[in-house]
C-alpha cells in the first residue's frame, strides 16, 4: 500500500511538453507564473506545475531571493507555480518569454535557443495539471524550488532517456508521441517525489514527512485507498501497528490533525471534486465518500465550503463558462 501512489491516483495528473530548451552562457530568462496559462491548459479547478529537466550543462533557477544551482541530470519543479529566472553566466540580458506563451501552448516552438557563444546548457521544459484542492496536502510541504538528481541511478537515468527521446518523437510530429511524453512526464514527477521523500532529514513534518512514516504510511494508505470504508481510530491503528494514541500524536505530529478528522477532510474533497467533474446526483456522491444520509453529507460539506453540494456545483460550472476557451 503505497500512500503517495494512492493521492497521485486521485489528483488525475497530466503532463504535457513546453518545447526543448538549448541556451549558451550567459543566457537569463524570465518565465511568468503558470497562472498565466493555466486557463488555456487546464480545468479552472487545476494546479499547474512547471518543470525543467536539465539534459546538459549547468545553471541557475532564481525564485525571489532564492537561488538554486542546477547541473546536467537534475529535475527542477516549481510546486507553487512560481514566476522564476532561469539562466546560466553573468551579463546576459534577461529575455521575458511571457509574450511567446500562446504560440508556446500552441505547438508552434518545439526547439528555442538563446545566448551568447559560451558554455551550453540543454534541457526539457513542461508543466503538470493536477486537482489544486486535492493535491494541496503534497503541494504545501514541498519547497518553492525542487530539485532531484534523475541520474543518480540506472532507473532514473532510463526514464531521462526516454523523455528526451519521447520530446524528440513529439518535434517529429510522430503519432502518439504527445500521449507518450505526457505520461512520462508524470512517471518523471512521481520518481522525483519519492527521491525527495527518502532525503527528508529527521524531524520533518508535512504530508511527505508522514508517509515516510512507516506506520502513518500505512494508515494513510489505506485511508486514501477506501475512504468510504466505515473507519474506526481502532481500525485504522490495528492496520497501522499502533496503538490508538500513538497513531493520533503522530497524525497530529505530521498533520497538524487527528486521523478521523484527516479522513472528513480528504471525504469531502473527493466529493468536491466529484461534483465539478461528474453529473453524478448527491446522494449517489455522498455514498461513495462514506456518508450515511445525503442530510448528514449536506450539513459536514456547508460547513467545509460554505456552500450546500448543488449550489457549490452550480457555481462552479458558472465560473467555468466564464472562464476564457482553451480552445480559443
Amino acid at each position: 500500500m503505497d500512500a503517495l501512489s494512492e493521492l497521485l491516483r486521485a489528483v488525475k495528473l497530466s503532463g504535457a511538453m513546453f518545447f526543448h530548451a538549448h541556451g549558451t552562457a550567459p543566457w537569463c530568462v524570465r518565465t511568468p507564473p503558470s497562472a498565466a496559462f493555466s486557463c488555456y491548459v487546464a480545468e479552472p479547478s487545476n494546479h499547474i506545475i512547471e518543470f525543467h529537466l536539465v539534459v546538459e550543462g549547468r545553471g541557475y533557477v532564481r525564485v525571489g531571493g532564492e537561488t538554486t544551482p542546477f547541473a546536467a541530470g537534475d529535475l527542477v519543479m516549481l510546486p507553487h507555480g512560481d514566476a522564476h529566472v532561469i539562466g546560466n553566466g553573468l551579463g546576459a540580458e534577461l529575455a521575458d518569454v511571457s509574450d511567446r506563451l500562446p504560440a508556446l501552448l500552441r505547438g508552434e516552438v518545439v526547439h528555442s535557443r538563446f545566448g551568447g557563444d559560451g558554455e551550453a546548457t540543454r534541457f526539457v521544459c513542461g508543466y503538470l495539471a493536477c486537482e489544486a484542492r486535492l493535491v494541496r496536502p503534497l503541494i504545501a510541504c514541498l519547497p518553492r524550488v525542487l530539485r532531484v538528481s534523475v541520474r543518480a541511478d540506472p532507473a532514473g537515468a532510463w526514464l531521462e532517456n526516454m523523455l528526451t527521446h519521447a520530446v524528440a518523437l513529439a518535434q517529429a510530429a510522430s503519432p502518439g508521441s504527445e500521449a507518450v511524453a505526457g505520461r512520462l512526464a508524470e512517471a518523471l514527477f512521481a520518481e522525483a517525489l519519492r527521491r525527495y521523500v527518502l532525503q527528508l532529514p529527521p524531524g520533518r513534518t508535512g504530508w511527505l514527512a508522514a508517509v515516510a512514516d512507516p506506520a502513518v504510511g500505512r494508515a494513510l494508505a489505506r485511508l486514501h485507498q477506501q475512504p468510504a470504508q466505515a473507519w474506526t481510530l481502532d481500525a485504522l491503528a490495528q492496520e497501522a501497528g499502533l496503538s490508538r494514541s500513538a497513531l493520533t500524536e503522530r497524525f497530529a505530529r505530521y498533520l497538524g490533525q487527528s486521523p478521523m478528522a484527516y479522513l472528513a477532510d480528504w471525504r469531502l474533497e473527493l466529493a468536491a471534486e466529484a461534483l465539478r467533474n461528474t453529473s453524478r446526483a448527491v446522494l449517489q456522491i455522498a455514498g461513495e465518500v462514506g456518508y450515511e444520509s445525503e442530510a448528514a453529507f449536506n450539513r459536514a460539506f456547508k460547513r467545509r465550503f460554505d456552500a450546500p453540494p448543488a449550489r457549490y456545483r452550480k457555481s462552479w460550472r458558472a465560473e467555468r463558462s466564464a472562464a476564457p476557451s482553451r480552445d480559443a
